[in-house]
């Protein structure tokens, strides 16, 4: 079965991360990462940018309008999110926990049983690049 995990956490507090914080957060969490890669049940994992750099698009009476940011009316944002193909939500739980140990702060994982998946439609070698500085 394919879980997301999805992430959560106080993007203003993630933001003030020096470049070696976030670097050692980012090895912590590739740690955990590698548990279900090794074992090939490890999905797409996606880092979101801020959501200064979002945008949302909805319909009023029928039209799109498109907004500035996410407008998530919380105090915690969605940075990101997690594949895992796991047999039980038990272990995409325990998959959770061990990403939220490994990651500072206190945030949320969300866990969800996905319905529909789609491989991605990139080539197999496409790599998405870290933004520029």
């Amino acid at each position: 079965m394919l879980y997301a995990v999805l992430c959560y956490n106080d993007e203003k507090a993630v933001s003030t991360w020096t470049k070696e914080e976030d670097a050692a957060c980012m090895a912590r969490l590739g740690k955990v990462q590698d548990e279900l890669r090794d074992r090939g049940r490890l999905g797409p994992v996606v880092r979101l940018e801020n959501t200064t750099e979002a945008k949302t698009l909805r319909k009023a009476n029928g039209e799109h309008v498109v907004f500035d940011g996410p407008f998530a009316e919380t105090k915690e944002q969605f940075l990101g999110f997690y594949v895992a193909d796991v047999d039980t939500i038990d272990e995409a739980v325990e998959f959770a926990k061990k990403l939220s140990v490994a990651n500072p702060g206190l945030g949320a994982y969300e866990i969800r049983p996905l319905r529909i998946y789609h491989p991605s439609a990139l080539p197999n070698d496409t790599v998405i690049a870290e933004p520029a500085e």
